[in-house]
């Protein structure tokens, strides 16, 4: 394998809660009843896609306002913290220093993204970042892991991704990739396609042949 392509949001740092808790505060005030089930289908994906297929939620809103609207929470007391997924910068490291090539592919804003890696401490390692600005049509399409392959110039079937959610797993083996799923998000039982299942990276190693 040439090269890891790391999800950023419960891949590499813990911030899924908080993100569930941002969306539910954005819910809450508009009006808008919810539950575990309508919050998870944001997991993984663009916010401004899933507000698309949801538009009747918010009538005569528009989506750029609400995405705004959801940002202007992030500084919000009391949110849950943010903390690296155990194991996460060693082996986006162990990667590096094999010579593999790595990509983060994200459903966030590319500013977001950095603040994110800089958190991790893996900024300096990462080649290349495929953010939510990125792409036209965010996951489960797998565009924003192919153009990750084209700009590390490496063909996708020699890619690792590492993802967390179910619309995340789907992009990659769309891809063509091989995909590990980390259970941070999701119950293990259902990233049940992704090649392989950990409950986060401290279990990893590169080159994935070791893992398999």
């Amino acid at each position: 394998m040439d090269a890891a392509l790391f999800d950023l949001d419960g891949t590499l740092i813990n911030t899924e809660r908080r993100s569930q808790a941002m969306w539910a505060m954005l819910l809450d005030r508009h009006g808008v009843s919810h539950d575990d089930g309508v919050l998870r289908g944001f997991i993984g994906r663009r916010g401004r896609d899933v507000l698309a297929e949801r538009a009747g939620l918010f009538p005569g809103a528009r989506i750029d306002d609400l995405i705004a609207e959801l940002l202007s929470f992030h500084d919000h007391p009391g949110l849950p913290d943010v903390t690296p997924v155990p194991g996460a910068a060693d082996l986006v490291r162990r990667v590096a220093e094999y010579g593999a090539r790595v990509a983060v592919v994200t459903s966030a804003s590319r500013d977001v993204a950095e603040k994110r890696l800089a958190e991790v401490g893996v900024s300096d390692l990462v080649l290349t970042v495929v953010s939510a600005q990125d792409v036209t049509v965010g996951k489960p399409d797998p565009e924003g892991f192919l153009l990750a392959a084209a700009r590390l110039a490496v063909d996708p079937l020699r890619c690792v991704a590492f993802e967390d959610s179910i619309a995340g797993i789907a992009a990659a083996k769309a891809a063509g990739m091989t995909c590990v799923g980390i259970a941070t998000t999701h119950a293990g039982a259902e990233l049940a396609e992704a090649d392989l299942v950990v409950t986060d990276l401290t279990t990893v190693d590169w080159p994935p042949s070791t893992i398999r």
